[in-house]
């Protein structure tokens, strides 16, 4: 099966996602903590339901890696993994704040084939399949041409890790005239790199569903996606070691930043 037949079926349900996020959210909204102080929402749970029952109706052999999954989900075997992020934003979603994503990637082999990101406030939908560029809405999008971070937008999520503390890397990046986004969607900011609006995002967190969607819009919008050490990423079917995504202009100077600044002693 080529990937050209896996991306209608991912904007579909992206679409009825976002529908679901559209309809559940409100001020006052019920939610319950996880063991890691991320809320949980009564919306989380029915995107999670739909995505299973979807894929084990239209693809039976696919696997589904999901953040609301359980832990014997949280191992896939097969060839080809879904990998998802019911609400990614939840913190925000929970709250009132409406800049929350669904994002969705197949992968086979640990490689991300297929990617979206879907926002559906401003029915803003990012897509990608692997060779056939970066979309949104259906108009082909690019990394900036910023050849240095100064005067740039980037974005930030999970600060601090057993390795890695970004709070100095971003005091570094804010002396050298870079305006800091923190607590958004991950997944929207990277979309937003693909678009060309940030020059780059940093994650410091190990969640696949965090990173797998934002490698292959950016990097089919001609931007690079590596680990926080600048390796390649093998597998996006089981924990990462953090993320950044640039427009690939910038990447060696935030890697450089990383390395002298970043690291835990």
């Amino acid at each position: 099966m080529e990937y050209t037949d896996y991306l209608p079926f991912a904007l579909d349900l992206a679409r009825d996602a976002g529908g679901i996020m559209r309809q559940n959210f409100m001020l006052g909204m019920k939610k319950e903590w996880k063991s890691d102080a991320t809320p949980l929402t009564e919306t989380d749970t029915k995107i999670h339901t739909l995505v299973c029952d979807s894929i084990a109706r239209e693809f039976p052999s696919h696997s589904v890696l999901s953040e609301e999954g359980d832990e014997e989900a949280k191992n896939p075997t097969t060839e080809y993994v879904w990998v998802c992020d019911p609400v990614d934003g939840t913190h925000n979603f929970a709250h009132g704040i409406p800049t929350a994503t669904f994002a969705l990637a197949l992968v086979q082999n640990g490689k991300p084939i297929v990617a979206v990101i879907y926002d559906p406030f401003m029915d803003r939908l990012f897509y990608a399949e692997k060779g056939k560029g970066a979309f949104m809405n259906n108009k082909q999008i690019h990394v900036s041409d910023n050849q240095t971070v100064k005067k740039t937008v980037i974005g930030i999520g999970k600060w601090s890790n057993e390795t890695t503390n970004l709070f100095p890397v971003g005091e570094q990046l804010r002396e050298r005239g870079v305006r800091l986004v923190t607590g958004l969607s991950i997944d929207y900011m990277g979309a937003l790199v693909a678009a060309g609006e940030f020059s780059a995002t940093i994650f410091g967190g190990t969640s696949p569903f965090d990173t797998v969607a934002i490698q292959l819009l950016v990097e089919e919008a001609g931007g690079k996606a590596t680990d926080l050490t600048g390796s390649t990423v093998e597998r996006y079917d089981r924990e990462v070691p953090g993320q950044l995504a640039t427009n690939g202009l910038v990447h060696d100077e935030i890697l450089q930043l990383i390395k002298e600044y970043g690291a835990r002693s």
